[in-house]
């Protein structure tokens, strides 16, 4: 009976419940801050992506490269898609990933943003090969259909009491087994085998949305620094970052329309 009333004194104790509120503003600011990144990055690939297409491609015949009907590589597009530069524009946004993953640390706040803003630029660069194989109307239905996923399974890790964590090593252990499906699937070429990688990489990066989400809002501590608290909101709008630039990559091999040549 005493601890009973003693909950209830604490519940109602007026300096209990504003350092509550202060936290629970504290953290709604946090997580505004990662989803402001996160789509200021999405905002950034996009805008680079579509740049790059519309310099790279013609609707006058070059002689170049024909990619779809009434579409036509430019010199510029040639040498960023078809000269050895190709492989810097795949491997360079991995580069850039794995500088801000393991250097952040010693960065500052500002270093840490214009990083991850360049590191967005290069992964538009090196999407915007999309807009030549897959019709430009498919590309953003199915960019419409990965914001509302993305949305509600990010609400649900973000709102949910369920603990997520004994997801994470499954869903790991789905991820490597997608690189390494996706890596043999380049030598083999199969359809089928890339069928399966989308539906299992759909459902993977679906159960990480979550569960990042939920990861994120446990980095929170109200006691860090200005400086801690926006590495964190920067490291984790990058974790949400990738989830759905993922997802969306494998909603539109399953559900995108190709360009016909």
């Amino acid at each position: 009976m005493s601890d009973y009333d003693r909950n209830v004194a604490g519940r109602f104790n007026p300096s209990v419940a504003r350092s509550q509120a202060a936290i629970d503003q504290g953290l709604r600011t946090y997580m505004l801050s990662v989803y402001n990144y996160m789509v200021l990055g999405l905002a950034i690939t996009g805008a680079a992506a579509l740049g790059i297409f519309m310099l790279s491609t013609s609707a006058t015949p070059t002689g170049l490269a024909q990619v779809a009907p009434g579409m036509y590589l430019t010199q510029f597009g040639y040498t960023l898609f078809a000269s050895p530069l190709k492989y810097v524009v795949m491997f360079a946004p991995l580069a850039a990933v794995f500088f801000l993953s393991f250097r952040i640390e010693r960065m500052s706040v500002a270093t840490a943003q214009i990083t991850f803003w360049v590191y967005a630029a290069l992964v538009g660069i090196s999407l915007s090969t999309i807009f030549l194989v897959f019709t430009h109307a498919s590309i953003v239905r199915v960019f419409f259909i990965t914001a509302a996923s993305f949305g509600a399974l990010s609400l649900y890790g973000y709102t949910t009491k369920r603990d997520l964590s004994a997801m994470g090593t499954f869903l790991m252990m789905g991820l490597f087994g997608i690189i390494i499906a996706s890596l043999v699937n380049i030598f083999l070429g199969s359809t089928m085998l890339q069928f399966i990688v989308s539906v299992a990489g759909v459902l993977v990066f679906a159960g990480l949305t979550a569960y990042d989400t939920q990861r994120i809002k446990e980095m929170y501590f109200a006691g860090d620094d200005t400086a801690v608290m926006g590495k964190k909101a920067i490291m984790g709008a990058l974790a949400l970052y990738l989830d759905f630039i993922n997802l969306f990559m494998m909603l539109l091999q399953l559900f995108g329309n190709r360009n016909s040549n």
